[in-house]
């Protein structure tokens, strides 16, 4: 599948999920820009705004699972505390295999939802303690999402654990 097609499922889905719940929500589209910093100017928005998703692999312990851990773009994550949180001894990024297989998105497009039954949703409160508007990509790299933070919370339901480097 092309990286053009990639997503796009992804991205209607989204934005019916955003609709049906009536979500404040807008679409930007924009140049497809990889990073975080570059597409956070294009959008308008502070760069701690951005929710960055991160696919993870949880395991040991007897623990093994996959994790989209969301977090502001302005921080970095703390791997071990996410490995931690779900009793796990070690976490580490999910291969480009895993990540197509469970976002069904490319890299840097990956919007803070889990439509995966096997994908666990986290977030980062600070994400959410700064500002009244979060922004994303939206499964596509070339359109954006910015919503209301309150809305995210409330669609997406994610577990709130603490795992940027301090």
């Amino acid at each position: 599948m092309s990286d053009e097609v990639k997503g796009t499922d992804t991205h209607q889905q989204l934005i019916a999920l955003l609709t049906q719940q009536q979500a404040q929500f807008r679409v930007v589209e924009h140049d497809a820009v990889g990073k975080c910093e570059a597409v956070s100017e294009i959008r308008g928005t502070d760069l701690g705004q951005g929710a960055k998703a991160l696919v993870c692999k949880v395991k040991g312990n007897g623990v093994k699972k996959h994790v989209l851990a969301i977090l502001a773009a302005d921080q970095q994550a703390d791997l071990s505390q996410l490995a931690s949180h779900f009793g796990g001894l070690k976490a580490s990024l999910a291969s480009p295999a895993e990540v197509d297989n469970l976002t069904a998105c490319v890299f840097g497009a990956i919007p803070p939802f889990s439509f995966h039954p096997d994908l666990t949703l986290v977030a980062d409160p600070l994400l959410f303690e700064r500002f009244d508007e979060i922004a994303f990509n939206a499964g596509l790299l070339e359109k954006s999402v910015i919503m209301d933070t309150q809305d995210y919370l409330r669609i997406a339901r994610p577990d709130l654990v603490a795992f940027r480097k301090i």
